[in-house]
């Protein structure tokens, strides 16, 4: 089944409420060679002016690929995933993530387009925390390879 480009335009409802731990972003700073001490220790993140750990600003992706889980796993759409590439990312940081923000992601699909075959897709996982209040933007570009016979 080819991608479907009437989901260019939708947006989905909220998704679970993200709360964000120190063990979370200690990880993920350890996965990606993130080293400033802000992000594993509470007294050095306070000394920098955060309430606790700061998250390093690739973090959001955390959240906004759970979030995008709704477009890619919704049937309709006709994303398979095994033909998926990721092609582009981007950051809008409204403030940075921290130990102990409670985050509510909402995602839009912003384009679908087909050539050749190939679907490019972006979606936009808009981040706030529980009062609506802006955290972040993730923008994200993914290429869906055609199945033999959709080119």
């Amino acid at each position: 089944m080819p991608v479907d480009t009437t989901f260019a335009g939708r947006v989905y409802p909220p998704g679970d409420v993200y709360v964000v731990s120190r063990e979370k972003i200690r990880e993920f700073a350890e996965a990606t060679g993130a080293t400033h001490p802000a992000h594993v220790d509470p007294v050095a993140a306070r000394a920098l002016g955060y309430p606790d750990v700061v998250a390093p600003p690739t973090f959001a992706v955390v959240i906004a690929q759970r979030t995008e889980a709704q477009y890619v796993d919704d049937p309709g759409a006709g994303i398979d995933f095994s033909r998926v590439v990721h092609a582009d990312e981007r950051f809008t940081h409204h403030r940075p993530l921290h130990a102990g923000d409670r985050v509510v992601p909402t995602l839009h699909v912003d384009a679908v387009t087909v050539r050749g075959g190939l679907a490019m897709v972006t979606t936009r996982c808009e981040l706030a925390d529980e009062s609506g209040a802006p955290l972040a933007s993730v923008v994200s570009t993914l290429a869906v390879r055609p199945e033999e016979g959709d080119a």
